[in-house]
């Protein structure tokens, strides 16, 4: 197995390990804390990030392996149909021709399973995240006083995972800034004007009228 599919099938027994470890049964103050810290940590928000670029070279490795496999295909056919018959793969040929098979298969189907259990750890993960909100909201419709802490309002957040999360509240903050600062620009210009509608009206006055 080369490099790259070795480091593929690092990443699946990865994945399978987290996956057993979302299904294990915790309390529900753990998932909360928990989900909590992956949704504020920088290091799990970076983390992400380089998993959705390793998985887009996964997907391209999953591409050239089927078409390998139906290449192989192409090839065992037209052994097949070939003027020799089944003379033509026999022997030597034969093997290399099935090992080569077996080798794009096993490379389909790791490349494969890897993508399909990313698909559902990313489902999976979401599902928790809403289970735990509508806990929330029953707790606090239940009067419980731990339901409407900042704990359960970080919760509420969860999802835009890390540095993400943290810079859409910067900028939706600096957005409201900035809505202010219209607002105040806007008020002094009316004021402004209506000095300056004054000092002019001050000084269209005959001297007399003084």
């Amino acid at each position: 197995m080369t490099l790259y599919y070795s480091l593929v099938f690092a990443i699946l027994v990865a994945e399978m390990t987290l996956f057993m470890l979302l299904i294990v049964p915790l309390p529900h103050t753990w998932k909360r804390k928990l989900f909590t810290f992956i949704s504020e940590s920088p290091l799990i928000a970076k983390l992400q990030y380089g998993m959705k670029i390793t998985f887009i070279f996964i997907l391209i490795l999953f591409v050239d392996s089927v078409n390998r496999v139906y290449t192989i295909q192409l090839e065992t056919a037209q052994a097949k149909s070939s003027s020799n018959g089944a003379a033509a793969v026999v022997g030597h040929e034969r093997s290399e021709l099935q090992s080569r098979k077996f080798y794009s298969q096993r490379n389909m189907y790791l490349c494969g399973f890897t993508l399909f259990l990313s698909l559902i750890l990313n489902r999976y993960y979401v599902m928790i995240l809403d289970t735990l909100r509508m806990e929330e909201k029953v707790k606090r419709l239940e009067g419980d006083p731990k339901a409407s802490g900042k704990s359960s309002a970080k919760l509420d957040e969860a999802g835009s995972a890390g540095e993400i999360g943290r810079l859409k509240n910067e900028i939706s903050k600096r957005d409201k800034n900035i809505e202010a600062l219209k607002r105040q620009m806007e008020g002094l210009q009316r004021e402004y004007g209506v000095m300056g509608d004054k000092v002019s009206a001050a000084d269209n006055t005959p001297k007399k009228d003084r």
